[in-house]
């Protein structure tokens, strides 16, 4: 753990880790969770390390060994001590920042990596959806005796799965076909199917403030956001990146407000509302930054990203 000078206020290295995934807590705004892996999730482990924000730096306050890489990480919405976990050998796993040793419960049905984990936010449900390499989407309870569904439709690789933050069982997936996907799980169906890039789209967010608006991340260096109820063109097409774009996220602070991260090595901020919506570009990365998040509780916008072995860098 080392403090550096500028914006950004702590970073945390892990050497021969490489950082998938960061998550902020929903119950402790100074919590997050950030998924790694050897060799770029090719061979060897994976790690989950839950890390707190103090005023003098950033503490461990817990890690735990896989046998396979992890690729991304959720909170649950109901539980502030309990996540979820994707990993290369096809299963989920549930933690339990109490439980020193193994994860809670372990899920395996899909036949290869499951790349994208989330937990449902809206109320009345408890659901995790993921997102696999075997182009399946699958719903849980997080009991995790069985899928509750399995949703087909894409043509290759899901790289996103995402609930809506309105819509009860309603989530968004994006894939390497370059399409982005509407589901309903009650319905077990598919309800949009939008061609949103022309190359693999690796990242899909939803706005928190309005249920129609939908952005895209894709390999093609360009972010869209949509309009679901007219999928024409996108509202906006966001330019500057210069390699592949790895996450996307909407503010939860300002409506048109987005970040992207990307093979670039940078962050960029933007309002996908002005004609010239870039807002600001942060070259402090000297690898590959693959995720990122907002703290919940600063209107300022402090900020976790994680890229190569740095798991967490907090700044704003």
């Amino acid at each position: 753990i080392s403090a550096v000078p500028g914006p950004v206020t702590a970073r945390v290295c892990c050497p021969a880790r490489h950082g998938y995934a960061v998550e902020v807590s929903p119950f402790f705004p100074g919590r997050v969770a950030c998924v790694a892996s050897q060799y770029y999730g090719i061979a060897g482990c994976g790690t989950l390390f839950v890390l707190d924000e103090t005023d003098s730096g950033i503490s461990l306050v817990r890690s735990w060994q896989w046998g396979d890489g992890l690729f991304d990480v959720g909170w649950s919405e109901t539980n502030e001590h309990v996540l979820v976990t994707g990993g290369g050998d096809g299963s989920l796993q549930l933690w339990d920042t109490a439980n020193h040793n193994a994860p809670l419960r372990v899920a395996k049905e899909h036949t290869q990596e499951v790349y994208a984990v989330d937990w449902s936010q809206t109320r009345g449900e408890n659901l995790i959806v993921s997102g696999s390499w075997d182009h399946t989407a699958k719903v849980w309870d997080p009991a995790f005796s069985r899928s509750l569904s399995t949703l087909k439709g894409h043509e290759g690789v899901i790289y996103s799965t995402i609930w809506s933050p309105h819509i009860p069982g309603c989530f968004a997936s994006a894939s390497g076909d370059g399409t982005l996907r509407v589901w309903d799980v009650k319905g077990a169906a598919c309800r949009l199917a939008i061609p949103a890039h022309k190359t693999e789209i690796l990242s899909s967010d939803w706005c928190k403030y309005d249920q129609n608006i939908v952005a895209t991340g894709s390999v093609d260096c360009s972010v869209c956001v949509w309009d679901l109820r007219n999928v024409r063109q996108p509202v906006n097409q966001l330019q500057g990146h210069t390699y592949a774009i790895r996450r996307v996220k909407f503010s939860p602070f300002t409506k048109t407000v987005l970040a992207s991260c990307s093979y670039d090595f940078t962050v960029r901020f933007w309002d996908y509302s002005r004609n010239q919506p870039l807002l600001d570009t942060v070259e402090h990365h000297t690898e590959f930054v693959c995720g990122l998040d907002f703290n919940l509780s600063c209107v300022l916008g402090m900020f976790w990203e994680c890229s190569g072995n740095v798991l967490g860098m907090f700044w704003e």
